[in-house]
């Protein structure tokens, strides 16, 4: 047997190095061990400033009466009305999203900068002022809202306004992931792809867009959970009707303020939102695992 067929092949955890030889990727062992051991502290309290808030929630929560919390009426209807209105805004944000990445991925530095910029203020905004600025452009005496119920149409204390309030601060999310995603995977396969003679609307559907899958898909299942856990914008600009404009935040929120639903019902939904957010980071885990493999 030859030196070369003895030869370990490059696999996943192995390097090849310019002779040829392998290197194995460091194991967990060696990973921590190269990291100095005062860094544990800062970081097991890291942990616990995000694990401690929400045992106590479940510690708190009396799971005898959580069936009939979470089935009760007015928890239905606030997690059917958050479901709705965060997959409309989740799928508004794509279209108008996945746009928005191309635009500020191709452009040049000053404009994507300018545009990113734009795009992720929302963001870093609070999200009463996001519901200020959602009603001085579309309430009653807003930039458009004026002109709106000139023909009849009232956008403020409505479901549309749930969706536009969620979509407002969701949409941050997938135009990040997306560009993200845009700049990674280069233009190369592009401008091969259109070099042999393929369209434009044919590199975009074979090319482009199985390339960015993992950050579209990133991006989605994030703008869905924000939409679904928004209350700031939504309770300024939407309000908070039940069957409405009420969502799930804003039924914990009246909860614990003790009107319409009880205590548990509160504790209840809080751990529901929880296990959505569970849910999309598993989901987005297991995407994420699969395409590297």
């Amino acid at each position: 047997m030859t030196d070369l067929a003895r030869r370990e092949p490059v696999g996943r955890g192995n390097v090849a190095g310019p002779a040829g030889d392998v290197a194995r990727a460091p194991g967990p062992a060696a990973r921590r061990a190269s990291l100095p051991p005062w860094i544990l502290v800062p970081a097991g309290l890291a942990v616990a400033v995000l694990v401690l808030p929400l045992a106590a929630l479940l510690l708190r929560l009396d799971w005898a009466s959580v069936p009939a919390a979470v089935t009760s009426p007015a928890a239905l209807d606030a997690l059917g009305l958050s479901l709705v209105t965060a997959t409309i805004a989740t799928a508004v944000c794509v279209v108008l999203g996945v746009p928005l990445a191309f635009v500020v991925a191709r452009s040049s530095r000053p404009v994507a900068a300018v545009l990113r910029t734009l795009s992720t203020l929302p963001l870093v905004l609070p999200p009463l002022v996001g519901g200020i600025a959602l009603l001085a452009l579309l309430g009653r005496t807003g930039l458009f809202g004026g002109a709106l119920e000139a023909f009849g149409l009232r956008v403020p204390f409505t479901t549309t306004a749930v969706v536009i309030a969620q979509t407002f601060v969701a949409l941050p999310f997938l135009v990040i992931s997306v560009e993200g995603a845009l700049r990674t995977a280069g233009t190369g396969f592009e401008s091969v792809a259109a070099g042999l003679g393929a369209r434009r609307f044919t590199v975009f559907r074979r090319i482009t867009l199985p390339l960015i899958g993992p950050g579209l898909l990133a991006g989605t299942v994030l703008c869905f959970a924000r939409a679904l856990g928004e209350f700031g914008a939504t309770a300024l600009f939407a309000g908070n009707a039940a069957g409405t404009t009420r969502t799930m935040p804003l039924a914990i929120y009246t909860a614990f303020n003790g009107a319409g639903v009880s205590e548990d019902t509160a504790i209840a939904l809080s751990l529901m939102l929880i296990v959505v957010a569970v849910a999309v980071l598993l989901v987005m885990r297991g995407w994420r695992e699969d395409t590297a493999r």
